[in-house]
């Protein structure tokens, strides 16, 4: 009877016990999803990093986006690749940089087999959210879990993002949300402002030579209003998440790209405001000047939420960052031009790469270089000589020294003394080029027109409401003519 009564007793502790490693593990993986933070990105649209009062411009009101750099951090070298809409979102949400995930012109599409965040954070237990603009596509590759669209309001010149939506969101959610908030501004057209002087608006030496330029300075006091009704927008979303969300959520604000410099590969269409808050985790007040990149983001995103960015993603974690390690994320950052595709298309591509204090620039369709790059297709070589000469004052190489000449006046590619910077970023631009399955390389001579399969695209021998054609090369130009981007 003893011996029955002790092997009941050792079955019941062992019994005991696995039901209470089962409640740990259980209690352990509750532990997990529930220190996931909610992510939530806000974007506005065109917006140079140099107009926000956190970054220096006194002129113009940003208190929401001066807010989360007042109670989090503000990075000082922050980068997309491409200063226009589609590519430089297609980065964000790919992880990639444009030439791999195959949106490196404006309305084009990522390619099909991409992964994007949607399933990269679903797989780790997100919902995954756009409220606002979208501009990527396909939609089987941004497969958003919800999405709501603008709201259209008298009060002003653009779409208004749906906050009625996303304080309802905030008010139910019940398991870990990345969501991005894609506002529509302050993209043109903006409001109408009456009476303003060159002494409401901030100059710098890429524009302060339009001082006395009233067309340009009711312009810019519109894009300036435009700005503080962005900032709006971005309040009541602080407010929602202060109000539902508690401490373990991550804001995230930027901007596509820099409208002063669009199009091209210089700072101010590439370098973007970037400030994080994240209470308990970042110190408020902080700065931090390491390199960082659109790629970076959803690397980011998929730590925090427990996972690793995949081997073939671009960009790297920068969370060390946001917990307080100031630690180097990239030695060197790379920009893509594509010109075509755009509404006043010519044929101009450019690629860049970037250190902490140098840029190297080449324009492979220059004036320098153009007939280099001729077919003897007199229809095909009119659109190539039209593209050099349309930006005639911008030569083959740029080299920067961005530390002592931040806005790119001076051109130093001939200074003997930098030879060796030169040489060390073009032979890097151009390993990264290889790399990414560029459709350039070192050598001239190859100048492709681009368009997508078929009808997709803007064709070069079309007018637009920018871009008048002459009548005998009007639809000259055949589909042999182009490189065709397939999954455009």
């Amino acid at each position: 009877m003893r011996k029955n009564n002790l092997i009941f007793f050792v079955f019941g502790c062992i019994a005991l016990t696995m039901t209470s490693c089962s409640a740990q593990k259980k209690n352990e993986q509750a532990n997990v999803k529930n220190t996931q933070p909610n992510i939530i990105f806000y974007l506005s649209d065109d917006q140079d990093v140099y107009d926000y009062g956190c970054y220096g411009n006194e002129k113009v009101k940003t208190p929401a986006v001066d807010r989360i750099a007042r109670e989090g951090i503000l990075f000082e070298n922050a980068f997309t690749a491409q200063a226009i809409c589609a590519p430089s979102r297609s980065q964000l949400f790919t992880g990639k940089y444009p030439l791999k995930n195959g949106c490196f012109a404006n309305h084009s599409k990522v390619k099909p087999d991409i992964v994007s965040i949607t399933k990269h954070l679903r797989k780790l237990g997100y919902e995954v959210v756009l409220a606002g603009k979208s501009h990527v596509s396909p939609d089987e590759v941004f497969d958003w879990d919800k999405e709501w669209h603008a709201v259209e309001r008298p009060e002003g010149p653009r779409e208004y993002i749906p906050i009625d939506s996303i304080q309802s969101y905030f008010k139910k959610a019940k398991k870990p949300f990345c969501m991005l908030v894609t506002s529509y501004y302050p993209h043109s057209e903006y409001f109408n402002v009456e009476g303003a002087t060159a002494k409401d608006i901030k100059f710098y030496p890429f524009n302060e030579s339009k001082k006395n330029n009233a067309a340009f300075i009711k312009d810019k006091a519109g894009y300036y209003r435009s700005i503080e009704e962005d900032n709006k927008q971005l309040n009541q979303v602080l407010t929602a998440a202060d109000n539902y969300l508690g401490d373990n959520t991550l804001v995230i604000y930027s901007a596509d790209h820099g409208v002063s410099g669009k199009f091209t590969v210089k700072d101010i269409g590439l370098k973007v405001p970037f400030v994080a808050r994240w209470p308990k985790v970042i110190k408020p007040g902080t700065k931090s000047k390491q390199l960082i990149h659109y790629t970076d983001v959803l690397p980011t995103f998929m730590e925090i939420a427990g996972g690793k960015a995949t081997p073939d993603m671009d960009g790297t974690s920068f969370l060390p960052i946001l917990k307080g390690t100031d630690t180097a994320i990239h030695q060197y950052v790379y920009g893509v031009r594509t010109n075509q595709n755009i509404l006043n298309s010519e044929v101009f591509p450019s690629r860049m790469i970037r250190d902490s204090r140098y840029k190297y620039i080449r324009n492979f369709n220059s004036v320098d270089v153009v007939e280099q790059n001729l077919t003897n297709k007199p229809n095909v070589d009119f659109f190539i000589r039209r593209g050099a000469n349309a930006f005639k004052n911008e030569p083959f190489e740029e080299l920067y020294d961005l530390q002592n000449d931040p806005f790119e006046q001076h051109n130093l590619i001939n200074k003997p003394e930098l030879k060796e910077i030169k040489e060390r970023l073009t032979k890097d631009l151009f390993g990264w080029m290889k790399a990414q399955g560029d459709f350039l390389n070192e050598q001239a001579g190859t100048m492709p027109l681009i368009k997508g399969k078929g009808k997709a695209g803007f064709r070069l021998d079309e007018d637009t409401p920018r871009r008048k054609i002459p009548d005998a090369i009007k639809n000259t130009l055949k589909e042999e003519d182009y490189l065709i981007i397939k999954h455009w």
